[in-house]
């Protein structure tokens, strides 16, 4: 029996009587797993996984050995909050299990602080260690059982070299720019991850004073200097306020009794002690003007015609003689999946009798997790799909207060995880198949600058005959031509390049190695790479070279070690043409392209309804929207999503009548 815990940390404290109080700006966890490693000088502590950054109120696993300790240390975004604590998991372990197997605490915290810390205890059985672990294949390797969910790091808006992400303010917050309060629910603004410059989300357009970051004498003002002629440096000087005061930079309230902040003599702006060294030489400026003056004379030079830019619709809406849609045109009928997200149903529609699957978002959810341009960029890949026939098609896009709408083709035929879990794993012929379709969706994506980064079983489905569709495009990314190069940390975790857990920027090869990974999981049932929890799957698929067996054939095999190659430029798919590989020696491309290659597979169906393909823990439930919270949804800002609705162009609009 192997022990483990279960920890997380929700809320960390400093006395508001210290002065220090003020410096808290967002803290965040860093947890340091050391194990105790015996020398000729003694017993030393040595980091041998990554650094965790765990974020507040979620939970990872720790296992329990003798001699190892956690390092916590909590830290703020100015880099000047260092608050750390250590604890040995085995005595923390102890305390648990004198507790029922669970502990709730206050961690205290040394210079200063506390951390609420909870602490759970499990036992794991031997051979049961790793989730995929419980059932080996005759090779060792690690059975597909479990569908996987993918991951994407917070959204970084670098504006003016701020590095802008979307905040929840735990106090009132003025916004730097307009100088007005923060208002509404989830994460109501921005904040620079250097700066700490806190705006409304509507004003990041109207920033024009370059990130300071922590300098003394900043050097990004010299555009002002040398673009607007301005270099206006405030003379602050210490201030004892008598009413409650607001930083005007960080918009935060200026702490303290006396000697709470400093106040500029020439334009009477206050800001912390703290933010002094990264406020931009921009005393007496109006940015919110200033932005606004500067649009205007942009507005108009791009009116010109050599400098006009086209709308990035890939399928631009035409606005006469298309019908509308609402919810109120479809029934209900099941939920086909569900997530953070939203759920997916099986709609039909009222006046035709016509079966879709229709996606609904929260918009709640999407704006808390910044997700409004992914949503956006979801709807412009689904419009380029209809015409690709291995993508899946879009009809048309509609919006409540409370959702957004995706009314999309059903495609009954499951999607591959749900067969693959069935069979174990596809032959060679069926494999073949798939692979050579999935490559011409893949392709044409790529045709048009679009990398689709999560690429995996669950997001290729199968329509009634047997072919396949390309779906779910939340990930992707746009306008990634010629030497682009995006950074953004995202996908499944078993299908992430190494590329991407590296840091790098990165291209279309990131969807090569996906496709290998699949491609791989289709031949033997298993995943190439593995490891008990993320940090051991990442450092799999940064290092490992994964297991072939014996009866794969010559060029399965060669395609796959191809497809692995671990340097981006030499992979197979950017580096030669993948269809000239042996592997697809027997495929006819120009038939495949054409969908004239019959499929090898059909799946069994009773009627255009018929959702058997479909995990059974959904379709019994009851298909209906989440109600959402009156305050939140009345707090949204709806202009957010004045350009969704759509309906496709390519519609043959007699169907619905």
């Amino acid at each position: 029996m192997s022990p483990f815990l279960r920890i997380g940390f929700s809320n960390f404290e400093i006395d508001s009587g210290l002065a220090y109080y003020e410096e808290v700006l967002n803290p965040y966890c860093a947890v340091y797993m050391k194990e105790a490693i015996d020398t000729d000088k003694g017993q030393v502590y040595k980091q041998k996984k990554p650094t965790m950054y765990p974020p507040w109120s979620t939970t990872f696993d720790a296992h329990v050995h003798p001699g190892r300790i956690m390092h916590v240390m909590v830290k703020d975004r100015t880099a000047e909050l260092k608050s750390e604590a250590t604890v040995a998991l085995d005595s923390l372990a102890t305390r648990c299990k004198k507790e029922n197997g669970k502990l709730e605490i206050w961690l205290e915290m040394k210079p200063q602080g506390r951390l609420l810390m909870e602490a759970k205890y499990y036992l794991e059985k031997s051979g049961e260690r790793c989730k995929r672990n419980s059932d080996r294949g005759r090779d060792g390797l690690f059975t597909l059982h479990q569908r996987r969910g993918a991951i994407k790091q917070a959204k970084v808006h670098v504006v003016k070299r701020h590095e802008f992400s979307a905040t929840f303010f735990p106090q009132p917050t003025f916004c730097s720019v307009c100088k007005e309060f923060v208002w509404g629910l989830n994460k109501q603004g921005y904040q620079c991850r250097q700066c700490n410059a806190a705006i409304h989300k509507k004003c990041i357009d109207k920033v024009i004073a370059k990130c300071t970051g922590s300098a003394i004498n900043s050097k990004e003002t010299m555009i002002h200097k040398e673009r607007f002629k301005i270099d206006m440096p405030h003379r602050f000087r210490v201030y004892n306020y008598k009413s409650p005061t607001f930083c005007q930079h960080c918009g935060t309230l200026l702490w303290g009794l006396a000697r709470q902040g400093l106040k500029c003599d020439e334009c009477s702006m206050n800001v912390h002690h703290k933010c002094q060294k990264k406020v931009a030489n921009l005393c007496g400026v109006n940015q919110k003007l200033m932005a606004e003056a500067l649009a205007v004379i942009e507005k108009v030079s791009r009116s010109t015609p050599e400098q006009a830019s086209e709308e990035p619709l890939y399928a631009v809406p035409k606005k006469d003689h298309q019908p509308k849609f609402t919810i109120e045109d479809f029934t209900l009928h099941k939920m086909l999946g569900k997530g953070s997200f939203g759920k997916v149903f099986l709609a039909e529609l009222k006046r035709s009798g016509q079966f879709f699957a229709v996606k609904a978002l929260k918009k709640d959810v999407v704006l808390m997790d910044d997700d409004v341009e992914c949503t956006m960029v979801e709807r412009r890949v689904l419009s380029l799909a209809w015409e690709n026939p291995f993508l899946t098609h879009l009809y048309c896009t509609f919006q409540t207060k409370e959702n957004l709408f995706f009314v999309m083709e059903y495609l009954n035929g499951g999607d591959l995880m749900f067969h693959i879990q069935n069979c174990h794993k596809f032959d060679l012929h069926r494999a073949t198949f798939y692979a050579a379709e999935i490559i011409c969706g893949l392709q044409y994506l790529h045709s048009k600058g679009i990398i689709y980064r999560d690429l995996k079983l669950d997001n290729v489905l199968l329509d009634s005959d047997g072919h396949i569709k390309i779906a779910d495009f939340g990930m992707c990314k746009e306008n990634m031509q010629d030497e682009s190069r995006t950074s953004t940390f995202c996908g499944t975790p078993d299908y992430i390049a190494p590329e991407i857990l590296l840091g790098q920027k990165y291209n279309s090869s990131v969807d090569w190695w996906s496709f290998g990974v699949l491609l791989y999981e289709m031949l033997t049932g298993q995943s190439p790479f593995h490891g008990c929890d993320e940090e051991e799957l990442f450092q799999s698929i940064r290092t490992d070279n994964p297991v072939y067996p014996s009866w794969l054939t010559k060029a399965a095999k060669d395609i796959l070690v191809k497809l692995f190659v671990r340097e981006p430029e030499e992979r197979l798919g950017v580096k030669g043409n993948i269809r000239h590989h042996g592997f697809f020696s027997s495929v006819d491309w120009k038939a495949v392209e054409q969908r004239q290659v019959a499929p090898p597979f059909k799946p069994t169906l009773t009627s255009p309804s018929d959702c058997s393909n479909f995990d059974k823990e959904f379709i019994n439930e009851k298909p209906r929207l989440s109600s959402a919270d009156r305050t939140l949804i009345n707090s949204v800002d709806q202009t957010m999503f004045r350009n969704f609705s759509f309906v496709n162009p390519g519609m043959n609009f007699n169907e619905f009548e």
